[in-house]
């Protein structure tokens, strides 16, 4: 399984399982995701849900040649990358996410929409939505600058460059680092700590930490959506796509 899911004491853990190719994440892993997150919202005995990767590598985000082949069919909102990230966005049970390596696109994106980050020393972030000629997804443009604020937000969104775990701790992405080995123990025992905690308290606070922003963030997911369906199908999507597959530097010269 691309997706592994386990319930134990509590904890709900999500874990990519792709690491042949590099928990890049397919149409179907979306699904299963999204569905995992409403099965754990639905379960009473879950009070935390935890998402991983491998100790090498967190996502590499989108299998590009997946996401091409689905890219045309249907309304973007509609497809399963979408319903994961409402589900994700909305869940109202507290979510941890552990990175060790790698956390490309979406891989980073959808860590703004957790309530915990724990980052391995090895964890590198990036948003590479200018290089590929997209922009950015899931009100990314708005809750990065929120967590980090504009400059650095700009920095990292325009350029799209990776960013080491002390970047992002010190930018305030993420809570704590620690050692690729003591990572899972570690946010392992946070969530042990929320399972000890009233549920209904737990799901009160998120709410109100939330709720005020929670009709924002679904009109900036849909607003940027939008320009996201268009953006696949310009020429510099198409160019910095080809480049990828034909391992070569993308040419964005003509393009004005």
């Amino acid at each position: 399984m691309d997706i592994l899911t386990n319930k134990r004491d509590g904890i709900f853990t999500i874990e990519f399982n792709r690491p042949d190719k590099k928990n890049s994440i397919t149409a179907a892993m979306y699904q299963m995701m999204a569905d995992a997150i409403k099965d754990g919202e639905q379960d009473n005995d879950v009070r935390v849900i935890l998402i991983c990767g491998k100790p090498d590598i967190f996502t590499a985000g989108n299998d590009l040649e997946d996401f091409l082949n689905t890219s045309t069919q249907g309304d973007f909102s509609d497809r399963p990358v979408a319903h994961f990230m409402r589900q994700l966005s909305s869940a109202s049970k507290p979510v941890i996410a552990a990175v060790a390596g790698a956390a490309i696109g979406i891989g980073t994106t959808l860590l703004l929409h957790c309530d915990m980050i724990y980052a391995a020393d090895t964890a590198k972030f990036s948003m590479p939505f200018s290089p590929l000629g997209l922009c950015p997804e899931f009100a990314s443009s708005m809750l990065l600058q929120q967590i980090v604020g504009f400059p650095r937000a700009a920095e990292k969104l325009l350029l799209g460059e990776p960013f080491s775990a002390q970047e992002a701790y010190e930018m305030g992405l993420v809570n704590k680092i620690l050692p690729s080995g003591e990572l899972m123990p570690y946010a392992l025992g946070q969530a042990e700590k929320i399972t000890r905690l009233p549920a209904s308290s737990l799901r009160t606070t998120k709410y109100l930490m939330k709720a005020a922003q929670a009709d924002k963030v679904k009109d900036k997911m849909m607003e940027e959506n939008k320009y996201f369906s268009a953006m696949l199908l310009s020429p510099e999507a198409k160019e910095a796509f080809s480049a990828f597959f034909e391992k070569r530097k993308p040419d964005f010269a003509k393009f004005k």
